[in-house]
């Protein structure tokens, strides 16, 4: 019995060591994940309300597009020439500077190079074939 009185002595001090641990562990929590997500979520709804007609937007699926009209709770978004699409306010992610080339036009002068350089080269192919007689002798075909 007298062993147990000394080991509640020795525990004694850890007492207020738990109970610091226990407010220490909410407070961490608040300041590395509720408040920057809270701060996130206040920011993405300002931008979502400023958005304006003719601004370029891109939705959370990663379309690109350009804004025609805003309502009270969506928008209505120009995909594509002609090609008009409503959305909720809520399914864009960014708005896009004006100053940002737009990513898919540096795709298409690129496929168009591609595609002058694969026809040059299907030329310089054709050239270069051979037909396959019923045999398997290869022959130059007729021009």
């Amino acid at each position: 019995m007298g062993g147990d009185m000394i080991l509640a002595a020795n525990n004694g001090g850890s007492g207020a060591f738990n109970l610091l641990l226990l407010l220490a562990v909410p407070l961490v929590f608040y300041f590395l994940l509720i408040r920057p997500q809270s701060k996130r979520r206040k920011e993405q709804l300002q931008m979502q309300t400023s958005i304006q007609p003719g601004s370029r937007v891109m939705t959370t699926s990663g379309m690109h597009a350009t804004v025609v009209a805003v309502d009270d709770d969506g928008l209505l978004l120009e995909i594509a020439p002609g090609v008009e699409a409503r959305f909720i306010k809520q399914a864009v992610m960014q708005v896009l500077k004006d100053d940002e080339p737009e990513e898919l036009d540096d795709e298409a002068d690129e496929a168009d190079e591609d595609l002058d350089g694969s026809a040059e080269r299907a030329e310089a192919r054709d050239d270069d074939a051979v037909e396959l007689t019923k045999d398997g002798a290869a022959k130059k075909p007729s021009a």
